[in-house]
């Protein structure tokens, strides 16, 4: 994000997004196989459409920890009823009962084998040689003070909004509410800060007709939506009535999977900062943390976070680029966008001290090898609050300390 006036825009959308519905599949199954082996290997796909879920991708597991219902069976082949049931039980979560889309009634279809041991080859530590990168790429990390979450704006009340909307279906308050929605967030900038809200945009999927029997428009799901998207504007405000739209095509009952397919990992954007940042590419969903578009994407975030936490910078972007099969990166860039209290070398110099980014030093220092995937499928990976249990640990600011002290700030 530059300096001075101009207007930006993000987007988010629910969990009940044709394509989030297979980001939670995909992680559902990561969560499977890590509880079960930390250091198992997961690159999991998943499609679906009108009644119809096919998971597909590559697995690899130590099986003798594995118990009757684990995901590999001893000889080696995918346990299938158990991915089946992981991928209903989280379309069911999600709260798909519809013709088009049911959890119990979609057909599942399970593609997953056995990783190649040719990737395996390169991952695996042997010798005095340490793990290696999953893959070659470059990942981005991002932090801006416009936020308590230092978050870029319009991404994280995107998020709130469909957040807000989606708790009131899930607890009965707004019964008329389904699954599937998207929102959109645009804000004014003076002087680079986000002053106010110049439109939103929300579609929601919603119910043929009221409890009465009566069809329902537009208008009516505006009504139902405008309470949420107003408390959470409250710091910048709500647009100008003709520039607050809902459902603006009208109404919008067919939705999620019976009316879009959907794919894992094409939300990227949703995923991290709305297109306030760069990104490199990879998505997140359905890998294990040894693949650095995940892992490193995080370790990115976490660093980021720290520096502007830390008063650093009032914005902070890092770049990390890795080779398939060697350890450590071939790039650590910092660039503090003309904010930066300190040195951009010397900070990358810093951070490297404090966290060893090899992959193995990225999992052990953020905790990835458990189960915690799951529950970053929906209202983005980042701006997140960390969890007792470790998840979401790239938000911690625990180098903030030792981040001052570096650089004689306190």
């Amino acid at each position: 994000m530059r300096q001075g006036d101009f207007v930006f825009t993000s987007e988010s959308v629910s969990e009940g997004h044709p394509d989030k519905v297979c980001d939670r599949i995909s992680d559902a199954v990561v969560d499977s196989f890590l509880g079960l082996d930390p250091y198992a290997r997961v690159a999991c796909e998943t499609l679906v459409t009108t009644n119809y879920i096919c998971i597909a991708g590559e697995v690899r597991l130590d099986r003798r920890k594995c118990g009757a219902r684990a995901p590999m069976l001893k000889s080696g082949e995918i346990n299938a009823k158990v991915i089946e049931a992981l991928a209903r039980n989280a379309v069911r979560d999600i709260g798909y009962e519809q013709k088009g889309f049911h959890w119990k009634k979609a057909k599942v279809v399970i593609r997953l084998h056995g990783q190649s041991a040719d990737i395996a080859q390169g991952v695996d530590a042997a010798g005095n040689k340490d793990e290696g990168a999953g893959d070659q790429g470059i990942m981005f990390g991002y932090a801006c003070n416009e936020t308590p979450e230092l978050m870029p704006a319009p991404i994280q009340y995107a998020h709130n909004i469909l957040k807000a909307l989606a708790d009131v279906r899930h607890d009965g308050t707004e019964k008329l509410l389904l699954p599937d929605a998207k929102s959109q967030v645009t804000l004014r900038y003076v002087g680079g800060k986000p002053k106010a809200c110049t439109a939103v945009v929300v579609s929601t999927q919603h119910a043929a007709k009221d409890a009465k029997g009566r069809q329902l428009e537009s208008e009516d799901i505006k009504g139902i939506v405008r309470p949420y998207v107003q408390k959470v504007l409250k710091d910048v405000g709500m647009p100008a009535e003709e520039h607050f739209y809902v459902n603006p095509t009208g109404r919008f009952v067919i939705g999620g999977p019976d009316g879009d397919t959907g794919l894992t990992g094409r939300k990227i954007i949703v995923d991290t900062y709305g297109g306030a940042a760069p990104h490199g590419g990879g998505a997140f969903s359905g890998k294990d943390p040894t693949k650095v578009d995940r892992s490193a994407a995080y370790a990115a975030r976490y660093l980021a976070k720290n520096v502007v936490a830390a008063g650093l910078a009032e914005r902070c972007t890092i770049q990390l680029s890795y080779a398939i099969g060697v350890a450590h990166p071939l790039s650590v860039y910092v660039d503090t966008q003309g904010t930066g209290q300190a040195d951009e070398e010397k900070i990358s110099k810093v951070l490297q001290e404090l966290m060893p980014l090899t992959p193995r030093g990225i999992r052990e220092h953020l905790g990835l090898n458990k189960a915690i995937y799951a529950r970053t499928s929906a209202y983005g990976h980042f701006g997140r609050m960390p969890e007792k249990d470790g998840g979401f640990s790239w938000e911690r600011t625990d180098l903030v300390k030792k981040l001052r002290s570096a650089f004689g700030a306190r």
